[in-house]
C-alpha cells in the first residue's frame, strides 16, 4: 500500500479545519487552535531557510499575525489552511531576504543531494552538485528544496508557489536540466 502524503488530507480533516477557520474568522480568539496545530511546522520551515532561531521566532511571529489580521480574506479552495500560511511564511522569508540583501541558507540532507545527483545523473560528486545548486537563481533553489529536501508532492509546491502542477513539474524538470549544465560546465572547468 502507498504511504499517504504527510501533507494530505482527508475530507473530514479539511472539513474540521474548515470550521476552525471559519469560527476565526468571526471570533479571533478562535484563531488559537489553528495556531497550536501549525505553529511548529512553520517555525520548521521558516528555520530551513534562515538557521537563526531568533530570526525564525520573529518571522514566524509576523507570518501568524499577517494570516490572523487577513484571516476574513481567506478562501476555502479544497486545500489544508496550512497551504495558505506556507504561502505566507515563503513570502516573509523571501521579503526578509531581499530587504536585507544577506544570502539565503540553504538546508542540504546529504540522501536527498544522492537523489538530485541520481535524476541529474551526476552521482559521483556530492560536493559539485552543491555547489552547482548554489549557482541557481533563488527561485529555483527554493523550489529545489520545497521538492527534494522537504520531500513535498508536486501538488503542494504548487499550491506554495501559486501555480499548477503541471508547471510546477516542468520548472522543475527545466531547474533540473540547467543543473546538469551547471555540473558539465564545472566538470570541464574542473579538469583543465
Amino acid at each position: 500500500m502507498k504511504e499517504q502524503s504527510r501533507y494530505h488530507r482527508t475530507i473530514p480533516e479539511l472539513e474540521q479545519e474548515l470550521r476552525q477557520v471559519k469560527a476565526a474568522q468571526e471570533d479571533p480568539a478562535q484563531f488559537q487552535p489553528l495556531y497550536e496545530s501549525y505553529y511548529k511546522s512553520i517555525f520548521v520551515f521558516i528555520f530551513r531557510r534562515t538557521a537563526n532561531e531568533d530570526l525564525t521566532a520573529d518571522l514566524c511571529s509576523t507570518v501568524f499575525l499577517k494570516s490572523l489580521l487577513h484571516l476574513k480574506k481567506f478562501e476555502y479552495r479544497k486545500v489544508p489552511f496550512s497551504a495558505w500560511l506556507f504561502r505566507i511564511a515563503l513570502n516573509e522569508v523571501n521579503m526578509h531576504f531581499r530587504k536585507s540583501k544577506t544570502a539565503r541558507v540553504i538546508s542540504m540532507d546529504s540522501q536527498k543531494i544522492k537523489e538530485i545527483a541520481a535524476e541529474t545523473e551526476n552521482p559521483e560528486d556530492d560536493k559539485l552538485l552543491m555547489a552547482s545548486i548554489t549557482e541557481l537563481p533563488p527561485d529555483a533553489i527554493q523550489m529545489i528544496e520545497l521538492r527534494y529536501f522537504e520531500n513535498r508532492p508536486f501538488q503542494e509546491v504548487a499550491r506554495l508557489l501559486g501555480i499548477t502542477e503541471s508547471n510546477a513539474k516542468m520548472k522543475i524538470y527545466r531547474i533540473l536540466e540547467k543543473l546538469k549544465k551547471i555540473l558539465i560546465k564545472k566538470k570541464i572547468n574542473f579538469k583543465e
